[in-house]
């Protein structure tokens, strides 16, 4: 590995092929001049969640699309740069194809890891929120064993059809037009990170899922980063070693 190939970047909530966003092949084209951007210096890359509007692997079928993305991500995979996946929400149906055709890591639930010497907490975001009831009951249903076989009962196209459909509830999350910071005292994942920081060693806890951008020092210097999107802010983070900074594409 190069030498100068030590920066490590975070990105979230791409939400590739989604329905409402008004021309896909352009904003997956965007994504994959970001990863051409990262890639002459990247040491690592971790993709924080809901990259895609919907994902659900069958047993002989993917989605279809996202040639350009997927070959980019090989390609980064191939010149020896870590890609990491954290499921989000809205991708969480994950089975092995991400593994074996491009190389990247899966990570099914939030982690721990420890990176140029520095602790990070690392999780997409959705169902930290102990009062969300419904959150927690759906990443129940979504991990749920059963659920997962009957679904893909669905022949793809109707699988696919009801996967997107789903996903426009979130019209105004995704083209964030409601979605503001609620402050400290209201943010969930703030909330989360204050307690979670209280009893455990980490530097930093980096989140996506709420389409906010926000860097927010805690007590002893730890902070909780929530990266933005790559759908309207086009922002990310960079580690380098020593400073964690959040960037706009």
């Amino acid at each position: 590995m190069n030498n100068q190939k030590k920066k490590i970047y975070f990105m979230s909530d791409a939400h590739l092929g989604s329905r409402i966003i008004p021309d896909n092949r352009a904003h997956e084209k965007k994504v994959v001049a970001w990863l051409d951007f990262i890639k002459s210096d990247a040491k690592a890359l971790y993709l924080m969640g809901d990259i895609f509007d919907f994902w659900f692997e069958y047993n002989t079928v993917v989605p279809k699309g996202y040639t350009r993305f997927l070959g980019k991500l090989s390609e980064l995979c191939d010149a020896g740069i870590d890609v990491h996946f954290f499921t989000g929400n809205h991708d969480i149906w994950a089975f092995g194809y991400f593994e074996q055709e491009i190389g990247m890591k899966i990570h099914l639930n939030p982690e721990e890891v420890t990176l140029h010497g520095k602790k990070f907490f690392l999780a997409h975001g959705d169902a930290l929120d102990y009062k969300d009831k419904g959150a927690h009951f759906l990443k129940w249903l979504f991990h749920n064993k059963t659920a997962q076989f009957l679904f893909k009962m669905f022949p793809p196209l109707l699988g696919q059809e009801f996967g997107y459909r789903w996903s426009r509830h979130n019209r105004g999350v995704i083209l964030n037009t409601d979605n503001s910071y609620a402050g400290e005292n209201n943010e969930y994942l703030v909330r989360f990170s204050k307690e979670y920081a209280r009893n455990h060693d980490v530097d930093f806890m980096i989140f996506g899922h709420r389409h906010i951008i926000l860097d927010l020092q805690l007590v002893n210097n730890k902070r909780v980063i929530i990266l933005g999107d790559f759908v309207t802010l086009f922002s990310y983070g960079v580690f380098d070693g020593e400073n964690f900074y959040l960037e706009n594409f």
